[in-house]
């Protein structure tokens, strides 16, 4: 590719400032601890200029450096003017409760239709689906599938297959289940004093089952006394003996935003970024700009390759949502999944 930088990718994906790369961020993103970008609403205007920053970001370097984004519909989509306005996930569980097949077919158009919207962009990677359990915590609430776990692994496995059919991987969040605590880990510490036994039989069951489909997972910044000490994310029982050695998971571990009120605890940035790959994460969120740019600023290198961890999650997008706008069948997908978020889901998103 020319022009590009020749240099393997770093564990760290980071957060920009705005709609443009400026000349500094253009180098923070060549830094060999860097392997790829995260969007947020600050980052975006309109599709055209979404799909100029990614296009800008790509010829940086080679191998190229992943683009994410969170779009999961209801409270948490990025991706608003011009776009479907996706249903929060409890949407397709109350269609579920009354009719399982009619649930499985709008979580799969959900995960089908946001798909292509965003790969169509040139972005990689949506943070989906919540697989949470939605037992109590004010920050899952409707953005997950129901509180039934057996529910929320059959519309998780149709949304998946939507996401699979349109070109992108999955990432099942918040390992191993932020549902039954109330507080926000953005906020606060947060701590589910649970049993063991009721953590491991109910939350971790969609984790576990789906783990062979979920390309990726991203960690909570929650402590579980009864397991560990230390947040998941940053707990080598969480990731390394029970997710890799007893669930088998094969897939990339991503802790979620370090910038976080409850991933803060253990020290300045280097510090939670060590202990998070130190306790298993193959790839580190820092998502605000400024932070991002501190931590790289005090690091001249990284002794990890995660190359091939990013490649796992690279998209390829099968067809334009133009073209898509053309399909029938596409279309009729979109109107419904408009017509079931007209019906009740929060417009408040999370910026």
């Amino acid at each position: 590719m020319t022009g590009t930088t020749a240099i393997t990718l770093g564990p760290v994906l980071i957060g920009i400032a705005s709609t443009r790369l400026s000349e500094a961020e253009k180098k923070l993103l060549c830094h060999p601890a860097v392997g790829g970008v995260v969007l947020f609403a600050r980052n975006i205007n309109s599709a055209g200029q979404v799909a100029n920053l990614c296009t800008e970001i790509r010829a940086l370097r080679e191998p190229r450096l992943l683009i994410t984004i969170d779009q999961e519909g209801g409270r948490v989509q990025r991706l608003r003017e011009g776009f479907t306005r996706l249903p929060p996930l409890r949407a397709l569980g109350d269609i579920y409760r009354s009719d399982q097949d009619q649930g499985r077919d709008f979580a799969y158009r959900h995960g089908r239709v946001m798909a292509t919207e965003v790969l169509d962009l040139g972005i990689d990677l949506s943070f989906a689906p919540v697989v949470d359990l939605d037992r109590g915590s004010c920050v899952i609430a409707d953005r997950s599938p129901g509180a039934d776990a057996d529910q929320v692994i059959d519309l998780s496995r149709a949304y998946i297959a939507g996401m699979r059919d349109a070109g992108m991987a999955a990432c099942g969040k918040h390992y191993p289940g932020h549902g039954s605590v109330e507080l926000d880990s953005h906020l606060d510490d947060v701590i589910d004093q649970r049993s063991a036994d009721e953590i491991l039989t109910a939350d971790l069951k969609p984790f576990a089952e789906l783990s062979t489909e979920l390309a990726s997972i991203m960690v909570a910044h929650v402590t579980y006394p009864a397991i560990d000490e230390h947040p998941a994310g940053y707990s080598k029982r969480w990731l390394k003996q029970i997710l890799r050695d007893q669930i088998a998971y094969t897939g990339v571990i991503i802790s979620d935003d370090l910038d976080m009120f409850a991933a803060c605890a253990v020290g300045d940035m280097p510090t939670r970024v060590g202990l998070a790959l130190n306790s298993g994460c193959d790839l580190v969120l820092i998502c605000k700009a400024e932070s991002a740019a501190e931590y790289l600023n005090q690091v001249s290198i990284s002794t990890i390759d995660a190359s091939q961890h990013i490649k796992q999650l690279y998209g390829r997008s099968l067809v334009s949502r133009n073209d898509a706008r053309q399909v029938s069948e596409y279309r009729q997908w979109v109107t419904s999944l408009e017509a079931l978020n007209a019906k009740g889901s929060d417009s408040n998103a999370f910026t």
